[in-house]
């Protein structure tokens, strides 16, 4: 499909749009995660295991994943087994790792009620051209990058980045230390 012509939007007005997004996005995962009987957490780090797909992730790839401690990463793994969504099983390579793997019957009733929604976005993405789609699916990438340094950054209490994370320019000027400043300059 060819992309149609779109209003101009400032990068503050995007930012905008995709705080209203993530907000939306946060009370879904909460609702799903109630129907399905988990905590917000545990439907994150089952998103994560199911996402592998064949490949299945260890217990400490699924840590690093969803930003938690290996012993967070039990308590869930515990839950999600005993809740019959996960299972641990044995590394072939290692036999000291477990890797996880999703349960498939479980896996259906996590794409039943995705795949509703999933629908209604593959329809609104019809109405892009591939090559806006490229952007969007860069932009998304991209900011992922962004989105984990600013949390590193967040539980490190360490100094505020200088540049963006996936920036090559070491020597990119720093943002302003005051938000409102920022938010100003976002929106220019």
């Amino acid at each position: 499909m060819q992309g149609k012509t779109r209003p101009p939007a400032t990068a503050g007005e995007a930012i905008s749009r995709m705080d209203h997004y993530v907000a939306l996005g946060l009370i879904g995962q909460q609702e799903v995660a109630q129907l399905l009987g988990l905590n917000v957490t545990d439907l994150t780090c089952l998103g994560h295991i199911l996402g592998a797909g064949d490949e299945p992730l260890s217990a400490g790839d699924l840590a690093a994943l969803a930003n938690l401690t290996t012993g967070a990463v039990t308590g869930v793994l515990n839950r999600l087994e005993r809740a019959g969504y996960a299972k641990r099983q044995p590394d072939p390579a290692d036999r000291r790792r477990v890797r996880v793997v999703a349960d498939p019957v479980a896996a259906r009733r996590v794409v039943e009620v995705y795949e509703p929604f999933y629908a209604r976005l593959a329809a609104l993405f019809d109405e892009y051209s591939p090559e806006e789609v490229a952007v969007i699916a860069d932009w998304f990438a991209r900011a992922a990058v962004e989105a984990r340094a600013h949390l590193d950054h967040l539980r490190s209490g360490g100094p505020a980045p200088t540049a963006p994370a996936g920036s090559a320019d070491p020597a990119a000027p720093a943002g302003p230390a005051d938000p409102a400043a920022a938010g100003a300059r976002i929106r220019r």
